[in-house]
């Protein structure tokens, strides 16, 4: 306490109150505010803190205002009323308080983003907590740039509820979708709506870092069906009920020839195996000893009881053969390194495969980051 008042000088209070000048009222009421936000206050001294916040309030220089608006910013000193009247003033001393202050409750800055300004709804959206309550007024009424800052804040508790809400008013922004898809944790029910309007680059970190299930690629076919389905299916296959998910796919129709190649292209017999079991209407294990181990005609048989194109048989007899190949040099076939190197041989072969598929088997080389190890490996 005694640190305290000796700061508050006769001086500077002279110069806060007496000076005509707005450059030293605004040093003062700095000096002022930050003495008192570091010291210790006793309920007395409190008291009397408000009585000069509540001067600096009323000051007619904006300099002097925003001075105090800006210094207490983040503390717990300035009392409610005061904030509320500095919330109302011009921007550039109620932002500060807007964007940071600790006293306003929820209540207000509802209130605040109700009253429509832009930059506030803003500095409300930003704060270093938003509670839920205010997360969903501004997923309402916020503008677009208010509610790219809330989608952006992880400290921003966002109910499933207006994160849809979100999607509803603004799924035509990229970089809200962006936003929205960086956050640390997504429902399903709003990661599925993502990805369907999501980039590509956006769509892949979805798909990536949130656990979609496999299903989604169905309900996602209108933009990508077989594509964004084996995209899944490379994070999803070390957990996911193939045989599950394959009848699903074969229920919808999205069990094709071509889905089948590309993820044998890219290693996935597990996928391909449960895939023509599906389609042939046989046991998994029948299917598997089919393709393996039933000498050069079992993969012809099990192949046409499933009803596939017979011009892409000799494409799934190069996949088959390559995965092989891999197997018998000790090849570990479940990581990632070793689907490159099956995708990269499979693509030497030339195979006869439609144009579409290998236009997305190149695309997938290109785009896999174990690239260039795989193709050191192939070389060596």
């Amino acid at each position: 306490m005694t640190a305290y008042r000796a700061s508050l000088t006769e001086i500077d209070i002279r110069r806060l109150i007496q000076s005509n000048d707005e450059d030293e009222r605004a040093a003062a009421a700095h000096k002022l505010c930050r003495n008192m936000d570091k010291a210790e206050l006793d309920e007395h001294d409190r008291a009397a803190a408000h009585k000069i916040l509540r001067l600096l309030a009323n000051d007619a220089a904006e300099l002097v205002r925003r001075a105090m608006a800006v210094t207490l910013k983040a503390s717990d000193l300035i009392p409610r009323d005061v904030a509320r009247r500095l919330a109302a003033d011009v921007d550039s001393v109620a932002l500060p308080l807007i964007n940071f202050s600790p006293v306003f409750s929820d209540e207000d800055l509802i209130e605040i983003v109700q009253a429509g300004s832009v930059v506030r709804q803003t500095a409300v959206a930003g704060r270093p907590r938003v509670s839920r309550d205010v997360a969903a007024a501004v997923a309402e009424v916020g503008a677009e740039p208010a509610v790219r800052a809330l989608a952006a804040n992880d400290n921003a508790d966002i109910a499933e509820s207006a994160l849809g809400r979100c999607v509803d008013r603004f799924g035509a922004s990229p970089e809200i979708i962006a936003a929205l898809a960086y956050r640390q944790v997504l429902p399903l029910s709003v990661t599925e709506r993502l990805v369907e309007l999501a980039s590509e680059a956006v769509r892949e970190h979805l798909v990536t870092r949130h656990s979609v299930a496999p299903e989604t690629a169905i309900r996602l076919a209108s933009f990508a069906r077989e594509r964004a389905t084996v995209d899944l299916v490379d994070q999803a296959s070390g957990h996911a009920d193939l045989s599950q998910f394959v009848a699903t796919l074969h229920a919808r129709r999205a069990l094709t020839g071509s889905l089948l190649l590309r993820a044998l292209a890219r290693g996935q017999m597990a996928l391909f195996e449960h895939g023509l079991a599906e389609l042939a209407g046989a046991p998994h294990q029948r299917a598997w000893l089919m393709i393996h181990d039933a000498g050069p005609l079992g993969l012809k048989a099990i192949y046409d009881r499933a009803g596939l194109p017979p011009r892409l048989f000799q494409a799934f007899r190069a996949g088959v053969d390559t995965w092989r190949s891999l197997q018998a040099e000790g090849v570990d076939t479940t990581d990632d390194a070793f689907r490159q190197q099956m995708l990269e041989r499979f693509l030497t072969q030339r195979p006869n495969a439609p144009r579409e598929d290998l236009a997305y088997l190149m695309e997938r080389l290109d785009q896999d980051p174990v690239a260039a190890p795989a193709r050191a490996g192939v070389a060596a």
